[in-house]
């Protein structure tokens, strides 16, 4: 590939990452309406116990409702795995499982906390593992394409030098 047409992917990442950066900030944060009821007045929620929520989510799908399970169980993944795909792209350094599933991880980790600290949703540690996974299914979304990339680049650039 070109150094220009990289350049081009790069950049294209980059605005796609700062966009999907700012979506996920406006859909955690903001896209819940304040309630008009006073910071002091909020409670803190939090759930400390790993898989509550998800096995809670899954035994009462019927009285919650498909939407709500779907929302909640595959949103939090489908919310990340952008992170985990675009990332790879825009940096080369960022090219393994282990460094883009712990990022995640630290960046779910950050948006919990801050949901606490504000008293703006839940800390959640389900959202956390889901969120995680989310990031890891993407690089290995990004992983598989690269590999694709590269072999039928190798099986072309093989091609027209018979």
């Amino acid at each position: 590939m070109k150094n220009k047409t990289k350049r081009k992917i790069k950049a294209a990442g980059t605005v796609l990452f700062l966009i999907y950066i700012l979506a996920l900030i406006y859909f955690l944060f903001f896209a819940e309406r304040f309630s008009g009821v006073e910071f002091a007045q909020r409670e803190y929620h939090y759930n400390l116990t790993p898989l509550q929520e998800i096995r809670r989510f899954w035994i009462y799908k019927e009285q919650l409702g498909v939407l709500a399970v779907v929302s909640n169980l595959f949103g939090n993944v489908i919310g990340f795995v952008p992170f985990g795909l675009i990332l790879p792209i825009i940096c080369r350094n960022a090219r393994g499982f282990f460094f883009i599933t712990f990022s995640g991880f630290a960046l779910s980790l950050c948006v919990e906390t801050i949901q606490l600290i504000t008293k703006l949703g839940c800390f959640d540690v389900d959202d956390m593992i889901l969120n995680t996974t989310g990031a890891a299914l993407g690089y290995i979304l990004f992983a598989v394409s690269h590999y694709i990339y590269r072999k039928n680049r190798r099986k072309q650039h093989g091609k027209e030098t018979l």
